[in-house]
């Protein structure tokens, strides 16, 4: 596959049968789909499952794609109710992914304090409910709109803006500390 086929035309491929489209859609959404399912589930190898077991979906259905949405508004979609599905039947405690060291160019205390807002960051939104935690991904680490987001998780736009702002506020909340030792 070249890079001149958009996604659209890859679907089409996919719905007849293309396993070379197939690939070159799965390439170019694993790292994307990772960093979305990471966040929600901590769990690297439960994020690979959910990724796999979302192209599959992708590969069953392609050609039932009818392109009201953006494939990528659809994709993220399968993924989204995949990682619901994958949640509920688990029952171990989520824990959290190591944080990657500072960037040895900065003074220690900046490394620190930046590894410690880091942290802090991740352990707000992890404390976040599910659905908050999913709107604020897609919206801050995937750049969706609102709309895209509500045809995502399947849910209207003002839900999708409630979220949001109890997210935001919880998250102000929780990160209260860490945004005074910045000032």
């Amino acid at each position: 596959m070249t890079g001149d086929v958009d996604d659209g035309e890859l679907v089409r491929l996919i719905g007849g049968g293309d396993r070379l489209a197939f690939q070159a859609l799965y390439r170019a959404y694993f790292p994307r789909l990772a960093r979305f399912l990471d966040r929600m589930t901590r769990n690297v190898p439960l994020l690979e499952e959910i990724v796999n077991d979302t192209m599959l979906v992708v590969w069953q259905k392609a050609s039932s794609y009818d392109g009201s949405s953006k494939v990528s508004t659809w994709i993220f979609g399968i993924a989204y109710r995949q990682a619901l599905k994958a949640l509920r039947g688990l029952d171990e405690p989520l824990e959290d992914a190591p944080d990657a060291a500072g960037d040895e160019w900065h003074e220690p205390e900046h490394a620190l304090a930046a590894l410690q807002l880091q942290r802090g960051v991740g352990r707000a939104l992890d404390a976040l409910p599910l659905e908050q935690r999913a709107v604020v991904c897609l919206t801050y680490y995937h750049g969706m709109a609102y709309q895209e987001i509500a045809e995502t998780i399947g849910c209207p736009v003002n839900t999708v803006k409630t979220r949001m702002f109890h997210a935001r506020l919880r998250l102000k909340d929780m990160l209260s500390d860490h945004l005074e030792e910045i000032r």
